[in-house]
Formats: structure tokens, C-alpha cells, sequence
């Protein structure tokens, strides 16, 4: 695992397989920072991916065939650069310094040598909508060894062979060394593979939807996703557009910039209506200063309320969502539009409920959204005042601008504080497992949102 995590961040949101549903659009753009910062993180695995072993060398003494044990003692990567390459995928240009001890008689012989190698990785989707990465073309460039032990017990044309022997190995070993890291580096996006959990009972898989288009300056992948409630997917009631994320959006110098479609976030809000757990119940009780959701102070209001139950009884305001909440992004703006059916109740003496009246309610809401490790998250605030009107009635006349007042103190905080808390657990972008965004930045714009982040991998 950890010989893949070092380059498999070069790809690290690439999706899973796609799916015959709803397909709302994401953007993933990759960019030079994100190599940047795998060149310097992939140095270790390199080093180790490199680390090859040597057989024996045989030489003649006399008539007889003497073998030579040779160990590479380290390896050193000093340099790695890794670049984009337009319509294909990543080159890799690394320089690495090989320690060897040949034992060879009394004193071992100590080498140097230097090596360079080149190598293109090709970039593609698989049949199953997975990604795939290949090496294209690889080669190992030699420098002048030197040595710096035992040197002077071996005869010159004895170390020309050596070196020979030494170098047509490592010329077949260190290629086909790069090729299995990056066979390790598609075990590790497989990890993408499987569903995401967006509550007890909802989830989220993301698709790669075509073969990803590659620049000088990045790739980009039009990512699907699907929700799932009870294993069922989540169909839009419109077919899902395409989304076209626009160039030069999002942090100069981010690693990655993920762009999100409207037709996402109307996803994940039907999946929460169709899941139910936009509903609530908000209980009053008897003696609170904070939640006066009782007869009593609702009989001040309603002279009907005060005539029924003469005896102070809790209300319970029963909040359902009768269609799905509505987000509208706008430049530098987020909101939510909820139209929730409230019924207000009251426990009888036999401990049944009584229905007393029941309101359609309009509250609108600003969406503030951040990212934390790999979830996309929100919190909201009330804007403007809660919009109420009289459904039905079964206390008579009810002065709404006087119900209003109550229902500012028992119905708002609960509201904001059961959505929030729903919101705040989050839905997951593309991710690879132990890898988390760093330092990311969340941008508003006319029908998507975009995350420009840093990349972190923690093990």
C-alpha cells in the first residue's frame, strides 16, 4: 500500500465503475501543483520500488566459472519530476544513485552508480468505468561508475565486466520495477470501488463517464454520481444535464479543483426528502422558560385553545416536508428553500393526540458550505422572516401574526438545529482511502460550486 500511495495521488479522484441512473455532473480537475507535491512524497517509494535484486555474476578464473554476489546496499532519489503529458497522461523523470558491495575475496569492491530513468504512464478508463493506468514507454540511462572500496584488487578489464552485468540488469529490472508500481497504484484506485455512506440508509458512487482529458497543464475527468436510498438509485425528475466546468475557476496553484453541478446538490436534497429525515417532531413542555409549546401559552393566542384544555397540556408540532427543499447557487451565494406542513397537536387527558390546527410553511435558508477530510458539508441560518398560513383550523379563527411570534421561538432553532446537524455529517466527494483534502476552499457560482483544495494522505 504505501509504494502506491506516493503516485497513486496523481489520480486520487478517480471514480468507481458507472451506473445506469441519474447522473448528476462533477468535474474533477487535476493540476501541476498536485505532481509538484507527489514528486517530493514519491521519492521513499520510488527508492524502495527500485531497491531490485542482482544475480551472481560469473567470470572466469581459468578454466573455471567464479560467481560474485552483488547487493545493492541503497538507493537514493535525489530527483523525481513528474509532468503532464497532452492526450496520454504522466512522464516521469527521476535520478537515482545506486550504492552496490560486490563481494568478491577478502575485501568487498564498493560502487556507485548513477541511473536515470524516463518513463510515460498512460492514463485511461477501463470498460467497467474504472481508471486504469499503464506504462507506455520506459527507459534506464547509466552515468560513469566509480568505486570507493576495494578497487584496487580488481583488474580493469574484470570491472568493465561487472559494470556490463550490472547495468543490462538494472536495464530490464528498474522499468519492469516502475511498471509493477504502478500495477500496486491501480490496486490502490480500486479502493475508490464501492459505495460511500451518506446516512444509515443512503449512499453515493461516483463513475468515471468517459476517458479523461489530458493537457500540458492537467487531466480532467467528468465524474457521474449516483445516490442510493435502500439500494434503490435516486432519479432526478428531469434528466440531468451536462456539466461543463469553466476554465480558471477556484485557487491558483490548488491541486485540485472539484466542480460540483446543481443537479448534485438537487440530488442529495430529494435523496434526504425521499429518506424522511427532514422530518421532525418538536416537543413542547410544562414548565420551560425556552420552550413555551404548551395549551397555556397557546390559549393566550387562541381563546378556543384555552377553552378545551383549561389544564395546561405540552404541544408537539409534527414537521414534514411535502416536496424536496430547493437550492438555488448564485454568484457568491447559496440558499435553501424549505416548504415544510407543520400540525400542531395537543396530548388529550387520555394521552391521545389532538389535532388543534395545522400551517404551510415557506422558510428560506442561507447554505454556507465547507469540506473536511473528504465530506462536503453545510450549515444554515433562517433568512428574512418564516412565511406561515392557516391549512386548516380546529380552534377556530387564528391571528397568524400573533402565532408567528410563537412559532420564531419553538419552531426556528429546532428546525436549524435538526438541519444542520443532518448537513453537517456531510457527503462524500471522490476520494482514495486515507487521502483527505488540505486547506480547501469552497466557491459559489451561478449553478455549481467549486473546491479548490491541497491534497493530504495520512496512514
Amino acid at each position: 500500500m504505501a509504494r502506491a500511495c506516493g503516485l497513486g495521488l496523481l489520480l486520487l479522484l478517480l471514480p468507481p465503475p458507472a451506473l445506469g441512473a441519474s447522473m448528476p455532473g462533477t468535474v474533477v480537475r487535476l493540476q501541476k501543483a498536485a505532481l509538484r507535491h507527489v514528486s517530493e512524497i514519491g521519492k521513499a517509494p520510488l527508492q524502495r520500488a527500485l531497491q531490485v535484486t542482482i544475480p551472481y555474476f560469473l567470470s572466469h578464473s581459468g578454466e573455471v566459472l567464479q560467481p560474485t554476489r552483488i547487493q545493492i546496499l541503497n538507493v537514493h532519489v535525489p530527483h523525481l519530476h513528474l509532468g503532464f503529458i497532452a492526450d496520454l497522461g504522466v512522464r516521469l523523470l527521476a535520478a537515482a544513485n545506486f550504492t552496490l558491495k560486490v563481494f568478491r575475496g577478502a575485501e568487498p569492491l564498493g560502487l556507485t552508480l548513477p541511473v536515470g530513468l524516463l518513463a510515460d504512464a498512460r492514463v485511461a478508463r477501463a470498460s467497467i468505468g474504472t481508471p486504469v493506468v499503464s506504462i507506455s514507454s520506459c527507459y534506464a540511462f547509466f552515468g560513469n561508475s566509480s568505486t570507493f572500496q576495494g578497487a584496487k584488487s580488481a583488474s580493469p578489464a574484470w570491472l568493465v565486466l561487472l559494470q556490463k552485468h550490472i547495468k543490462a540488469v538494472l536495464r530490464n529490472k528498474l522499468c519492469l520495477s516502475v511498471s509493477n508500481l504502478v500495477q500496486g497504484l491501480n490496486v490502490h484506485l480500486g479502493t475508490l470501488i464501492g459505495l460511500n455512506p451518506v446516512g444509515p440508509e443512503s449512499q453515493i458512487r461516483y463513475s468515471m463517464v468517459n476517458a479523461p482529458r489530458i493537457t500540458d497543464d492537467g487531466i480532467s475527468l467528468d465524474i457521474n454520481a449516483v445516490l442510493f436510498l435502500l439500494g434503490k438509485p435516486i432519479v432526478l425528475p428531469v434528466n440531468a444535464t451536462l456539466f461543463v466546468l469553466p476554465q480558471h475557476v477556484g485557487t491558483q496553484g490548488a491541486m485540485v479543483t472539484i466542480g460540483l453541478s446543481q443537479d448534485l446538490f438537487d440530488s442529495a436534497f430529494l435523496l434526504l426528502h425521499k429518506a424522511g429525515t427532514l422530518n421532525l417532531d418538536i416537543t413542547g413542555q410544562l414548565q420551560s422558560d425556552t420552550n413555551p409549546l404548551n395549551t397555556s401559552a397557546l390559549g393566550q393566542l387562541i381563546p378556543e385553545v384555552a377553552r378545551q384544555f383549561p389544564e395546561p397540556m405540552p404541544v408537539v408540532l409534527k414537521v414534514r416536508l411535502g416536496a424536496s427543499p430547493v437550492a438555488t447557487l448564485r454568484t457568491s451565494n447559496a440558499t435553501l428553500r424549505l416548504q415544510p406542513f407543520v400540525e400542531v397537536l395537543a396530548a388529550a387527558s387520555n394521552s391521545a393526540c389532538q389535532s388543534l390546527f395545522s400551517l404551510d410553511v415557506v422558510v428560506n435558508l442561507s447554505l454556507q458550505l465547507s469540506v473536511s477530510k473528504v465530506k462536503l458539508q453545510g450549515t444554515t441560518s433562517v433568512l428574512g422572516d418564516i412565511q406561515l398560513t392557516v391549512a386548516s383550523s380546529n380552534v377556530g379563527f387564528i391571528d397568524t401574526d400573533q402565532v408567528h411570534v410563537l412559532m420564531d421561538t419553538v419552531f426556528e432553532q429546532p428546525l436549524l438545529d435538526h438541519l444542520n446537524a443532518l448537513l453537517g455529517i456531510g457527503i462524500a466527494l471522490p476520494n482514495l482511502v486515507n487521502l483527505h483534502y488540505g486547506t480547501p476552499e469552497v466557491f459559489v457560482h451561478e449553478g455549481y460550486v467549486v473546491v479548490s483544495s491541497g491534497l493530504l494522505y495520512q496512514s
